[in-house]
């Protein structure tokens, strides 16, 4: 089971602990029946965007006026996170939530044209957001993007390529990342492209996990995007992405944590309920401690989770704590799943486990938004070592 929101929590009040329940109840009905059948088709079905937006889930951060909640509540989205992560599928929770890392951008520094015309479809779920930074010469060093867009009077003519896009295959708006300018952050801008414009292609990639995920490369040959579609000034994108990634850290942050959960409650289910050699797997000793170390890891990561979101939401900025979090995370992560599938043994290494699902998950996990190394890297960094 997810966080016990019943329980005395100084961080989160009556509004977070309501809307749980409500995105509880959503994963249950909507996702957990379906997730397998997504699995096999490679894609999370359309409807559940709608569904999903039907309940705001895809709101903070936004303004009101195009159908968001607001004013950003990272406790909210902590609420979000944790309960979408039960349904065990980083694949799925990735898929319906990549508007929340291909819109920040269009919202703090895009047109009211552009908001309108973006933000609000996607808000009810008729239409699906990503963002596109990555590229196949490179991850993490955003800095040396290649893809160009050239003005050509009162438009952009786009050429290169994205990759590891999350939704690539069926976003309808994309914030894609482009060199505008000279070498070097300076000279790089976000671009709104449409999925529509002609040019503009997109293949699916195979991945050894996130199967539900409709992850893809893109591709753009001469594809012309207006000028209007500029989002923020010219040649000034850079500071954009990197603004991007803390909120896209903690999220993932709060998913591993949870994914853990979840392969801890599959553990202890299943320690409870096997017999061996006369008793339960429960009732052996070194299942026990394994069990205890699982909880205790994901406890410490939790409150430091919940902490760090307090803490933004108090307009503090702790870049290399969430980087430092964002490590802790997907190492517990990791270890509850090795551990809960030693548990469980032979059950999971068969398709459909759910411990089977999240074993091959970590390593997204641990590399997407931020590698490991290049998380260790930053902290360091920012704490000027």
């Amino acid at each position: 089971m997810s966080i016990d929101w019943n329980a005395a929590n100084p961080f989160f009040t009556e509004d977070h602990r309501a809307y749980a329940q409500t995105v509880r109840t959503f994963t249950q009905n909507e996702i957990v029946p379906n997730v397998d059948a997504w699995e096999r088709d490679g894609y999370v079905d359309r409807d559940l965007y709608r569904t999903a937006g039907a309940i705001g889930l895809f709101g903070d951060g936004f303004e009101a006026e195009y159908g968001g909640h607001g004013q950003r509540d990272a406790l909210l989205r902590y609420v979000i996170m944790d309960e979408l992560s039960q349904a065990g599928s980083g694949g799925v929770v990735a898929s319906v939530l990549s508007n929340y890392i291909g819109l920040p951008p269009i919202q703090r520094f895009g047109s009211d044209e552009l908001k309108a015309r973006v933000i609000a479809p996607c808000q009810t779920g008729e239409a699906i957001a990503a963002l596109a930074i990555t590229e196949p010469s490179g991850g993490s060093d955003v800095a040396r993007i290649k893809t160009t867009a050239r003005r050509d009077g009162d438009e952009f003519v786009v050429n290169g390529s994205k990759t590891f896009i999350t939704s690539g295959m069926r976003a309808d708006f994309y914030t894609v990342a482009v060199r505008t300018g000279t070498e070097g952050p300076a000279g790089i801008s976000l671009l709104l492209i449409e999925a529509d414009r002609a040019g503009f292609e997109r293949t699916p990639l195979e991945k050894m996990g996130w199967l539900s995920s409709d992850t893809a490369t893109l591709y753009f040959d001469d594809v012309r995007v207006p000028v209007t579609n500029l989002i923020g000034e010219e040649n000034t994108g850079f500071s954009a992405i990197v603004n991007n990634f803390n909120a896209e850290r903690i999220d993932m942050a709060v998913q591993s944590t949870s994914f853990a959960r979840v392969c801890f409650d599959e553990a202890l289910h299943w320690a409870r309920e096997r017999e061996t050699f006369g008793k339960r797997l429960a009732d052996h000793q070194v299942i026990r401690h394994k069990l205890v170390e699982m909880d205790r890891r994901i406890r410490a990561g939790e409150a430091w989770n919940q902490l760090l979101a307090w803490r933004l939401n108090q307009g503090d900025d702790p870049v290399a704590e969430i980087a430092e979090a964002k490590v802790a995370a997907t190492t517990t992560f990791e270890f509850c799943a090795r551990e809960a599938a030693q548990i469980l043994g032979g059950a999971s290494f068969l398709r459909g486990s759910v411990v089977e699902r999240l074993y091959r998950e970590v390593r997204v996990q641990a590399i997407g938004g931020g590698s490991e190394e290049i998380m260790r890297d930053l902290a360091s960094r920012q704490l000027g070592l």
